[in-house]
C-alpha cells in the first residue's frame, strides 16, 4: 500500500476526533500537501469502518399528521439507529412516502427489533425493509 494512503487515513482520523482542528494543520503534520489529501480522500477507507457498519434501507408510510416523522425518528434514535438520510415525499391522499438510510451500530438492535418498533408509533401505516446489509 502506497505509504499516501496511510497519511490521508490518519488526517481524516485527525479532523474527525478534533472537529475544531483545521485539515491543513493535520496535514501539515502528516506530512503531506492539502491537495494530495483532496485526490485520495474519497477513495481510501479504514477497513474495519467498511466491515464494521450496517446499512438497512427502509421505506415507511406515515399518516400526515403533525409530529409523525419526529417520533418515528425519537423511536429509531431509542434503539441507537443512526439516520444517514430521510427523504419524504410530498402527501397525497393523507399519507406520505419516506425513505429511510440507516447505519446500525453493535448496540442496534437488529432489522426486524426496528421494523416492529417502527410499526409501533403512531401514524405509521406501513413499514418495509427494503435492504440491509
Amino acid at each position: 500500500m502506497p505509504e499516501i494512503f496511510g497519511k490521508v487515513l490518519e488526517v481524516k482520523r485527525a479532523v474527525a476526533e478534533q472537529p475544531e482542528r483545521s485539515l491543513s494543520s493535520a496535514c501539515k503534520q502528516m506530512g503531506i500537501s492539502r491537495s494530495a489529501f483532496y485526490k485520495y480522500r474519497d477513495s481510501v477507507f479504514a477497513y474495519d469502518e467498511k466491515l464494521t457498519q450496517r446499512v438497512v434501507n427502509f421505506s415507511v408510510t406515515l399518516q400526515h399528521q403533525e409530529g409523525v416523522l419526529l417520533n418515528l425518528l425519537m423511536s429509531l434514535y431509542s434503539m441507537h439507529a443512526n439516520i444517514l438520510t430521510v427523504t419524504q415525499n410530498i402527501p397525497v391522499d393523507g399519507v406520505a412516502m419516506v425513505s429511510l438510510s440507516l447505519k446500525m451500530s453493535g448496540e442496534s438492535a437488529n432489522p426486524k427489533e426496528l421494523t416492529r418498533a417502527m410499526r409501533e408509533v403512531s401514524g405509521v401505516v406501513e413499514v418495509r425493509l427494503l435492504f440491509g446489509e
